[in-house]
């Protein structure tokens, strides 16, 4: 049986759409997951990339710490969290959220410095406070840049918060953790197949949320691909 069959098999089964195992269910429990984690990441990452990047200072340290975190391996973190914590949300968290902080913490660093300087030494120029400048004349023309930072961890995070499975909870990952346990490959290829529709509806909506939130004068002057 191919890989096609696999799938087909998996979301033609009804049971794979009811109880607390359904799609609906792992799904609904990953996505909860992934926003945890980004909004964690994000709440660490966003305000440090941004004051780093309209100073000017930090830029090493915090390539420093991106390299280190990117170095960590994921998995390795959530076994040793689960051993000093113990079972629950808390070891997960912590592994999702050290692989999210450096994609959003160098992007927003490098977005706010990349700005053209020429409005920013205006508005200085004009008297406007620093938090001014930050907000109202480099964060528009950052927004695109820094709103690629958090796709990037949201598509890391989807991708591995399968690992939540390992711990005993749910989402996705339970269809690839326990479908190798039971060896029932078609419940791995379905878990499979739903995470990377998970990544690729994560890419969906930050295009549909860079559309609605980026200025148009924004977009046009951006480099084309």
């Amino acid at each position: 049986m191919n890989v096609l069959n696999f799938v087909h098999a998996f979301f033609s089964d009804g049971a794979h759409w009811q109880g607390y195992d359904g799609i609906p269910t792992r799904l609904g429990e990953h996505v909860e997951y992934t926003l945890e984690a980004l909004a964690l990441a994000a709440a660490v990452g966003l305000p440090v990339g941004l004051l780093t990047g309209h100073y000017g200072r930090g830029g090493n340290a915090l390539s420093m710490v991106a390299t280190a975190g990117r170095a960590l391996p994921t998995f390795g973190l959530l076994v040793l969290m689960t051993m000093l914590l113990g079972f629950g949300m808390l070891p997960v968290m912590i592994p999702l959220v050290v692989l999210a902080v450096p994609p959003i913490l160098v992007t927003t660093y490098e977005a706010v410095r990349s700005v053209d300087p020429s409005p920013v030494d205006a508005a200085r120029g004009m008297g406007m406070r620093e938090s001014g400048i930050l907000f109202r004349v480099e964060l528009p023309v950052a927004l695109p840049l820094i709103l690629g930072g958090l796709r990037s961890a949201a598509i890391q995070i989807v991708s591995t918060a399968t690992i939540a499975a390992y711990v005993s909870l749910g989402g996705l990952g339970r269809y690839i953790v326990d479908g190798l346990y039971q060896r029932d490959y078609e419940k791995v290829v379905g878990g499979a197949t739903l995470t990377a529709v998970m990544a690729l509806a994560t890419l969906a909506v930050f295009w549909a949320v860079a559309r609605a939130a980026v200025s148009p004068g924004v977009r046009r002057s951006e480099p084309k691909a």
